[in-house]
C-alpha cells in the first residue's frame, strides 16, 4: 500500500500511542508527561515525548516486597522521522 512519508509519520506515531494504551494496566502502564513539537539543528522537525512507563505489577513478588509501590523508569524520545533518539532514566 502506498504512503507518504507525511502519511507514514502520522502512523507510526499513531502504533506507538496505541501500543502504549494497551500496555497500560490497572493504573499501571504508560503515562505521557510532554508530548510536543521539537526543532533540531542536525535533525530538523520532530516531536519530543517524555513518559513514565510504570512497572510495579511486573516485578517479581520478591522484587515488588523490596522496591517503593510507585516505580517507573521515565523515557525520553525525539522522535526525527526517520530517525529516533531514545533515552532511559
Amino acid at each position: 500500500m502506498p504512503l507518504t512519508v507525511e502519511e507514514y509519520r502520522i502512523g507510526q506515531l499513531y502504533m506507538i500511542s496505541k501500543h502504549s494504551h494497551e500496555q497500560s494496566d490497572r493504573g499501571e502502564g504508560v503515562e505521557v508527561v510532554q508530548n510536543e513539537p521539537y526543532e533540531d539543528p542536525t535533525h530538523g522537525k520532530g516531536q519530543y515525548t517524555e513518559k513514565r512507563v510504570y512497572l510495579n505489577s511486573k516485578l517479581p513478588s520478591w522484587a515488588r516486597a523490596v522496591v517503593p509501590r510507585i516505580f517507573y523508569v521515565t523515557e525520553k524520545a525525539w522522535n526525527y522521522y526517520p530517525y529516533t533518539i531514545t533515552g532511559k532514566t
